[in-house]
Formats: structure tokens, C-alpha cells, sequence
């Protein structure tokens, strides 16, 4: 059988899995990143769940396609609702809204944080997400940003913030996270934790030419915003709040830009 080929978006997640770990994936539609995983060898045992009965069928049959049943199991789940504590070590939850994601991850807290890592790709609402991750114990240890079909995506990786050595093991701190300091004081660290919510800790840090490309879009797409509502006129105070609210992103937006 001839290896499945996943989308760059499905292979980015697949590939942030720490090579070893057994993996529940939530939400695992056709289940091709189940079938990727095991077919490269990433991982020796997944759990494929779904929400969906259909989707969940169609996991299945692909799988049984693939020889692959022995190694990969499905189970109808609604988030992490039928999943056993210590079935696996890595969560993948990715391809849903951040808001869906945090109910997933908050409705079974002491399951989630059983897992040695998460791996996440929320489609909407992702600096809120990257703020839950924040002040509810997870550390962001490694994120890519990609763009697909003329749309950005961004995947992280995310541990308790007991774990995480660099072979994938466990310390007292997960690298990259933001420090005690950093969260309870004001001023110029409450800006730095908002940046980091919006662009990301490590993605931040790597500015790559993708990074780049998608500020320089973002940057666009505000200038856009400014110049209709100037020439709308600014008498309204609604319009000229946005107004402010939008310049002050592209302020940030330069700032993060330029280094």
C-alpha cells in the first residue's frame, strides 16, 4: 500500500508529534493523520476519534484499506468524553475553532493534562486561544506558521507546565513559556504577553518568510480598514474608536515587522 499523502497543513501537525508517543486524535475526520503517523512511523498506536458517525465510518474503512486497524482504534467520542486517562501521550486536536478547542480541552481538564504534549491548529480565534493555553498552565514549546491555497494556518505545541526536557521528557519548566515576572508585572510585559497571544512565543522567534508574508498581509488589510473609515469621516464616536483600535494593531503589526 502506497504511503498516504496528507495536505501540508495535516503533515505540519502530524510532524510536531514527538516520535514514539502513542496519540489520541480528537476530531480525526477520515483519519489520514492516524494513518500518517503510523505509516512513518512516528507513532506505534493511535486512537482515532470523532464526534461524527459518518466521518468516523469513513476513518475506518480507510484504515482497514491501509492494514492498519491492529495499530490505529476508533472510537465515537464527543472531545475527550470516551477516552481512557492513559490510552495515550500526545493529543491532537487540530482543524476546529480556538473556541470549540478550549471548551474540548477545559471539559475534561484533569484527562488533557495527562498528556505529555498537545498538539493544536485552531482555525479562528487564535490569539484567545493562545491566552487560555497561557493562564491555564500550558506552555507553548514549538509553533509553525504555513500558508496553504492562499491561507495562513498556525500550529503549535503545547505541554503542562511541568514538562518538557528536549527529547521530549518532563522538567520543571516548559521552555519559551512565559516567566512568573513576565505575567505579574504590568506595562511593557502586559504588551509583550499580548503580542505573544497574537503572533505567537516561538513563531515570534523564528520569523520566517512565512511569518513574514503574513505580517506584510495582515499590515495591508488594516491600512485598508484605516482608509475606508477616515473616508467615512470620523465624527461617530464608534467609528472613531475603531479607528483607534485598528491603528493601534497596525502600530503593532510594524513593531513586530520591524524587529
Amino acid at each position: 500500500m502506497r504511503p498516504v499523502v496528507l495536505s501540508e497543513r495535516l503533515r505540519t501537525v502530524a510532524e510536531m508529534v514527538t516520535r514514539g508517543n502513542r496519540v489520541c486524535d480528537v476530531g480525526c475526520d477520515h483519519g489520514f493523520v492516524p494513518i500518517y503517523l503510523v505509516q512513518q512511523g512516528k507513532s506505534p498506536k493511535v486512537l482515532a476519534m470523532d464526534l461524527r458517525e459518518g466521518p468516523l465510518r469513513a476513518a475506518r474503512e480507510h484504515i482497514e484499506a491501509y492494514g492498519l486497524s491492529r495499530q490505529i482504534t476508533t472510537r465515537l467520542s464527543d472531545g475527550l468524553h470516551n477516552y481512557k486517562m492513559g490510552e495515550a501521550d500526545a493529543l491532537i486536536c487540530a482543524g476546529m475553532g480556538g473556541g470549540l478547542m478550549q471548551r474540548i480541552l477545559k471539559a475534561e481538564r484533569e484527562k488533557t493534562d495527562s498528556f505529555r504534549e498537545l498538539i493544536l491548529q485552531p482555525q479562528s480565534e487564535i490569539e484567545g486561544f493562545r491566552r487560555f493555553l497561557r493562564e491555564n498552565g500550558y506552555g507553548i514549546v514549538d509553533e509553525e506558521i504555513l500558508e496553504e491555497d492562499g491561507k495562513f494556518y498556525q500550529v503549535m505545541r503545547a505541554v503542562p507546565q511541568r514538562k518538557e526536557d528536549g527529547a521530549g521528557g518532563v522538567k520543571d519548566d516548559a521552555e519559551d513559556a512565559l516567566t512568573e515576572s513576565e505575567l505579574q508585572n504590568g506595562g511593557k510585559n502586559d504588551k509583550l504577553c499580548k503580542l505573544k497571544d497574537r503572533y505567537g512565543p516561538i513563531i515570534l522567534k523564528k520569523r520566517t518568510p512565512v511569518f513574514l508574508s503574513y505580517l506584510e498581509r495582515e499590515a495591508a488589510v488594516y491600512e485598508e480598514i484605516l482608509t475606508n473609515l477616515r473616508a467615512q469621516g470620523l465624527q461617530e464616536e464608534k467609528r472613531r474608536r475603531r479607528c483607534e483600535q485598528v491603528a493601534a494593531l497596525l502600530q503593532d503589526n510594524e513593531r513586530v515587522r520591524n524587529g
